[in-house]
Formats: structure tokens, sequence, C-alpha cells
């Protein structure tokens, strides 16, 4: 079997200038092993409303238009055919097999061959075979979910069966198609007897998969309940006998809600004065993630005034990054150029030629432009529009004449389906930029979420995504990154994550311990998650 060759993560400095700031990234008694993990118990975990805490359109990955914000709930349902993992501290990251076997790349990485595990049930007690894969893998790839995959599949048999083997077949090489499966719909193996017992509408609130858990009740975009899957294909394993996803309003209710023990972990907490008292309260664990998505300000070149370089230009110039840095979030995190974090892949802190604040040039673009007025939204969330509100003000400064909005995730995202935006203030990257909400989500031309057009920069990121070669993506990547600064496409601010609150007693691999986030959030392995209360 021949597997990507993964480099190990670039050292986290955004961490330990947190570890300087406010105690580290973990804090409080949770934070070290309390003896082996032990089996049984119940916990609540947040979400945040505006983001994991929506799923709106229900939890079937074929039809769920929220997937890649709902990683959490569809992992602990579905499990997934390849997981991310890391060591405790989030290094040596990589891509392993869960409910696949294997694979082997062939004809010259054009071909792939998934091997399903042996002997794997769902939770409905039918068999998890290579015939169920190919159905789920024909029906979620034209899902309207953001997180169905762009595969480049050869028209004929692109998708067949061979034994207990899924085989792709691509017009292209896409080397890098298992570490971009890890957060893609196409993971999430949904038992196809089920849903044709249930019909669409059912199995999207009661869905079955072959994951830790099952599904006890489900109130949309409120509150999920979970139990032990029986069927599950690791001895022993969950240890939790329940598990209860609730959504929250935001993350001072969540961070009062476990301070009362109505929950115990909270998911992507963002509000940096209550990070500082979470780790500041020995019965909390704080556990900052390495980033691995920088903020940006996607422009829609494809309209005005953004179809003008000279107003993104404008942009650049106008937008004070360590003044946000500083002055918002105390230093903690770093200034970004490009497209990944320091705990991604073939992340380098600066790209040459970058364009960064110069007030007087920026004034003297929108002069000549004979003014400039900007709509700039993001999504509903404390750091996003913390920095909007930053934004407005910096470009007002110059001329730019800003108006701001955020939205809850299903309007942000009609946003974009309509492409009437102006400006966007998101995140871009993943820890393999290849995957997720990768450079292709925010820059590719084929994406509904990207505000570029570029066949030559459309041409360098198909190159590095079809290599396995570390080397050769690396310098791809950065070469795309060279492109996005020169032609101004999109200015970025800064490699923020998000950190997870828990009780004490409460433990997990990327819960507890570092996995970089394969989106924004990091996948939680739910099977080994477990408490000593």
């Amino acid at each position: 079997m021949r597997t990507p060759i993964l480099r190990f993560l670039a050292a986290f400095a955004a961490l330990l200038l947190l570890a300087a700031c406010g105690g580290g990234g973990q804090a409080g008694q949770g934070g070290a092993a309390a003896g082996p993990p032990q089996r049984g118990g119940s916990i609540t975990v947040l979400e945040l409303n505006s983001f994991a805490g929506a799923w709106p359109s229900g939890l079937d990955p074929a039809t769920n238009t929220t997937g890649g914000a709902n990683l959490s709930q569809m992992s602990a349902i579905f499990g997934g055919l390849f997981a991310l993992t890391a060591d405790e501290d989030g290094g040596n990251a990589r891509v392993v097999p869960e409910l696949a076997s294997g694979y082997e790349l062939a004809d010259g990485d054009r071909t792939i061959r998934i091997t399903i595990r042996d002997g794997v049930k769902f939770s409905d007690g039918t068999p998890f075979d290579a015939e169920a894969v190919a159905f789920n893998f024909r029906r979620n790839i034209t899902s309207t979910c953001t997180c169905a995959p762009r595969w480049p599949l050869a028209e004929q048999n692109g998708i067949s069966v061979e034994g207990n083997s899924v085989v792709l077949r691509f017009t292209r090489p896409y080397g890098a198609v298992i570490n971009s499966m890890v957060v893609s719909n196409v993971n999430w193996i949904a038992s196809p007897t089920a849903l044709q017992r249930m019909g669409p509408e059912q199995f999207k609130i009661t869905p079955v998969g072959a994951g830790p858990f099952k599904v006890v009740s489900n109130q949309l975009s409120s509150e999920l309940k979970l139990t032990r899957n029986e069927n599950y294909f690791k001895p022993g394993l969950p240890y939790l006998d329940n598990l209860t996803f609730k959504s929250v309003g935001g993350d001072q209710p969540a961070y009062q809600a476990i301070l009362a023990g109505q929950a115990q972990a909270y998911e992507g907490m963002n509000t940096t004065p209550l990070i500082e008292q979470a780790q500041a309260n020995k019965q909390l664990t704080v556990t900052i993630q390495p980033p691995t998505s920088p903020y940006l300000i996607q422009l829609n070149t494809k309209t005005a005034p953004f179809d003008n370089q000279k107003a993104r230009e404008a942009v650049y110039y106008a937008t004070n990054v360590d003044a946000i840095r500083k002055g918002l979030f105390k230093d903690w995190y770093p200034a970004a150029q490009t497209f990944t974090g320091p705990g991604g892949l073939f992340h380098h802190d600066t790209i040459d030629g970058y364009r960064t604040y110069d007030p007087d040039k920026a004034r003297a673009l929108v002069a000549e432009l004979g003014g400039l007025t900007v709509d700039l939204g993001t999504l509903k969330s404390y750091v996003a529009e913390q920095v909007m509100t930053a934004l407005q003000s910096q470009w007002e400064a110059v001329g730019i004449k800003t108006t701001i909005h955020s939205d809850q995730l299903n309007a942000l995202i009609g946003n974009f389906n309509s492409n009437k935006w102006q400006a966007m203030l998101q995140t871009a990257g993943a820890w393999d930029p290849a995957a997720g909400v990768g450079v292709g989500f925010r820059f590719a031309a084929t994406s509904p979420f990207s505000g570029v057009s570029d066949p030559a920069l459309d041409d360098l990121l198909n190159q590095a995504a079809a290599t396995v070669d570390p080397a050769t993506r690396e310098t791809l990547y950065l070469q795309a990154g060279k492109r996005i600064s020169d032609n101004a496409y999109a200015p970025y601010i800064l490699a923020f994550a998000p950190a997870n609150v828990t009780a004490a007693g409460v433990h997990g691999p990327g819960l507890t311990t570092k996995i970089p986030p394969v989106l924004v959030n990091t996948g939680v392995l739910w099977d080994q998650v477990w408490t000593s209360r």
C-alpha cells in the first residue's frame, strides 16, 4: 500500500504565545489524564448555534447542507472511512484508515482502490460493505452540502466495486484524495437499508451509520441524543454510554452552562476573555487547537467594485493586521499571508511581495477610483464580528465607506450562492490545503464559495492536489499563494484557532488533546472520549 508522505507539523507559535499570556493550551485538573479510560457515563457537548450547533436540514450525509460544520455529530453517528489523528501535542498528524482497512493508488495516481474493513455492520445490523460504500459515494457526490467532494471522476466506471473494495477512477492524478476525504460527506457512510426503509425525510432525522453511537432523538438545530452502538466494530468502544449535543446561543451561555454542571464540554470557544477565565479555573480544561484556517477577506472579483484590482489593493493597504492582532487578541495569534496556518501542511509565514498596511497608498487608490463603497459580511461569531468591526473602522479612516452584517450559516451560504456578495470575512484553509474549506473552496473557479476565476491558479491547485510528493506540493502551494497575493485576490488577517472547554474528568483525543482542525473545528475521535465522573 502506498500512502501519502506526511510532513511533521510546524511548531505552533500561536500556542506558545498563548501559554505566555494565559496559562497554556491546557489548564486545570482535567489537563492531566486521570488513569486509564473508564467505560460508562454520559456527557453533554455544546455547539454554537451559528455554526456547529445548526443542522436545519438534518444529518443525512447527502442532504445535510451544513455537514462540514456538523463534523462532530456526523462523526459520532457515522464514524468515518478515514480519520485524522495526531500525538497528544498535535504533532505527527496523519490520516489513518477507520472503517476502511487501507487503500492503494495506481495508474499514476489516477486510480484509487479503497478496501473496506471486513465484518463491520451498521448499527441496524446490516452489512457495511463495498456495495454500501459505493452507493453512498454515488449519492453523496451530487449533494448540495458544502462538504461534497468535487472529484474529477471518469465518465465511465468512475465508481465501481471489486470484491470488498471501492475503486475510484479520475480523469487526472489526484494523490491528495484520502487527505481531502476526512472532512467530506463521502467519509460518512449511511445504511442503504435504513434509508430505503425510512425514506429520506425520516432518515435525515434518525440516520443510521456504523459509527460509535446511534440516534435516540433529534430536534433539528437544538438537541441530538445518542446512545452506544453495540454493533461498533472496535471491541470495548465507545467508552461513553450516551452522548448529547446541544445548540447554544454563544460563548458566555456555554461557559455558564459548564460551570453549572449542565454540560461537560463546549467546542469552538472564540471569546478571548472567557478563554482566559476558563484557563484560570482549576476545574476546567482548555485546549487550544493548532491553527490551520486563517481568517481572510474574500473579495468577489467577478463583480464591481472588486473586478478592479486597484479596489482590491486599496483594501489590502487599508487593513492593519497588527492592530487587530494586538488590540483584539493580545498578540496571541500570528499574522497570516496565505491559506495555511502553523498547524497545517505546507505553511509559510510570509509571501514575497505581499501588500501590507499603508494608509497613504490606500487613500491614494480610493481617490483614484473616485471613492469606494463596500458591503462586508461574515458568520455570526465573536471573533468574526470583532474583526469585522475593526475592519470597518480602519477602512473608513482611509475613505472606504463600509456597511457590515453577520449572518447565520444557512443565510451566509445563501449569500454566496446568490453571487451578489462583495466582501466576506471568512476562514480559508485546512490541515491539508486540498481538503474541506481548503484553498480550492475559497479560490477555485468551480467553487460557489469562491470570488475568483483564474485558470492559472486553478492549474496550480490541481497540480498540487495531484501528487503525493510533499516537496512538490509545497512548491506548488507556495506559487499559488504568491499568485493570490500578486493579484490582490484576498487579504489575510491572522491564523486563529478556537478552544475546547471541558469539565474536569472528561478526556478524549481532539477534545482535550490537540489534533489540527480538518475544517474549522477539530475532528474529535468520539469513540475514545471518556469521563471519570
